[in-house]
């Protein structure tokens, strides 16, 4: 079999409409661009949005607050990962927990949560802690670090 003797795939392919062909084709004369208006010039297009004059919608409806620039996107970690994830006395950085699938690769600055249960003393070192998960970390003999997010 020779790949020039595949057919195409039923409807996989689409003749291009051939306008200004006369009456019997439906789209001959004005070339189905009606009777005369802007819409019917050559060169013709519209910016997104337009409408034609009145108003648009987006500028229509109401805006509220603001984006914050330079805002640090922190990704949630739970406690209860860190137990299930990493033995007594380990280490936990940002990268020991992306290696170890706790949260992805591409997240940069992490928070640690309180939920789930911690018995093991582990080192934390993490962008943000919550109040009640320092507390069960270090009711479990181990310790948290804050480590401070780098400028943009």
């Amino acid at each position: 079999m020779e790949l020039d003797r595949i057919p195409a795939a039923q409807g996989g392919r689409k003749q291009r409409k051939r306008v200004g062909r006369g009456p019997g084709s439906g789209t001959g004369k004005t070339s189905g661009k009606g009777h005369k208006g802007q819409k019917a010039r050559s060169g013709y297009s519209m910016r997104r949005g337009f409408e034609g004059g009145q108003m648009p919608l987006n500028r229509r409806l109401p805006k509220r607050g603001f984006t914050q620039q330079k805002r640090v996107e922190l990704t949630p970690v739970n406690i209860g990962l860190l137990e299930d994830r990493f033995e007594n006395g380990a280490e936990v950085t940002p990268e020991t927990m992306a290696k170890a699938k706790v949260m992805p690769r591409s997240a940069s600055y992490v928070k640690i949560l309180a939920r789930g249960d911690l018995s093991k003393a582990l080192t934390v070192k993490a962008h943000g802690v919550s109040q009640e998960a320092r507390r069960k970390i270090e009711a479990a003999g181990g310790s948290v670090e804050l480590l401070v997010p780098r400028s943009r």
